[in-house]
């Protein structure tokens, strides 16, 4: 658990300098972090 723990942190740090550089690109993460969402909670629904 702690590898995955220290792996999402490192992951967050690095999209959130991205994120500090290219404001913009915020907007397509989150687009396509919902629609993966979506995608996988209508595959689990069916």
């Amino acid at each position: 658990m702690a590898i995955s723990g220290l792996l999402i942190g490192i992951v967050s740090v690095i999209f959130g300098i991205i994120v500090m550089i290219f404001p913009k690109i915020l907007n397509y993460i989150i687009g396509i972090y919902l629609i993966v969402v979506g995608v996988i909670a209508i595959i689990q629904a069916l």
